[in-house]
Formats: structure tokens, sequence, C-alpha cells
């Protein structure tokens, strides 16, 4: 269970931080609910506590897993298949699982592949939502504006090409 003033991390959605818990009647079922902002986009999401496993809600990351997103970041790309399709749907279960390190994964290989030979539509929106969902959880695990992590993550997947 998260408390009020927690970083967490809704898969898809991004980081954000518990607001308040609240206890909602939607279509006459009462539930509790965590009230969550996600400081990217100023997005305010409702998420049910009953339901936080299912969804894969975590705790932001912490020192050494920082570290991790940054040498992964750094790494050259990794092999992806051929076939957009099939590479689309690879990154999209990466993107759901939730995973920071597979999300860094996605947002390197995308970036790489788009300064090479450029990205579909399909892909370049993948990389915006990708890039969004790994920026809000650094902004919140090294407590630095969005730009600063924006310019990191280029810097980043650009410092060895």
């Amino acid at each position: 269970m998260f408390n009020i003033g927690d970083k967490v991390v809704y898969p898809m959605h991004g980081a954000g931080i518990i607001e308040k818990i609240e206890e909602k009647d939607i279509l006459g079922e009462k539930r509790k609910y965590y009230i969550m902002r996600i400081p990217i986009g100023e997005m305010k999401v409702m998420v049910p506590l009953d339901n936080i496993d299912e969804i894969g809600i975590r705790n932001v990351i912490t020192g050494n897993e920082i570290d991790r997103v940054w040498d992964l970041l750094k790494d050259s790309a990794s092999d992806m298949p051929d076939n957009w399709n099939r590479r689309y749907r690879e990154n999209m279960e990466k993107l759901k699982s939730g995973d920071i390190f597979e999300v860094a994964m996605v947002v390197r290989n995308l970036m790489l592949s788009d300064k090479e030979k450029g990205l579909s539509t399909g892909e370049r929106k993948m990389l915006t939502n990708a890039k969004q969902i790994l920026i809000s959880e650094l902004v919140l695990a090294k407590d630095i504006d969005e730009n600063e992590v924006l310019e990191l993550v280029n810097d980043a997947v650009f410092s060895e090409q």
C-alpha cells in the first residue's frame, strides 16, 4: 500500500505523486482510489487501490537503478526485428511491462533508429510516449526539471555516436 506523497509509476502513463486517497462511488460501486498527479502534462489519474498489483504500480527508481538507466541509454541499439509490425509489438510489450529498464531500451532503440533511417508515424508516436514515461520517472527520481532530463537522455543516447 502506498501513502500520500509517495512517488510511484503507473505503467503506460508515467511517474507521479499520490496526492490523496478517496472513496468514490462509480456505477453504484464504492471503491478507494489513489489520486495521482503526473507532473509531465499535468495529468491526474485515479487508480483503484484493489487493482494496484494487477496494474503494476511501483515505486520510482533510486540510486543504482538510475545509474543503470543511464548505462542502458548509452549502450548501442539491441537487435530488433526487421518487420516493423513485430518490432512495434515487442516495443509495446516492453512499455506495458512498466519496467523502467525496458522503457529505456525502447527509447534508446527508437532514438537511434530515428537518427539512422527515420521512424514510421506509429513508431514516432511510440517514441514520444516512451520518452514521456521515462522522463517523468527520471524527473521524480533525480528531482530535476523536465528539460534537463530530456537533455541528459539525448546526451546519453548519442554520446557514443
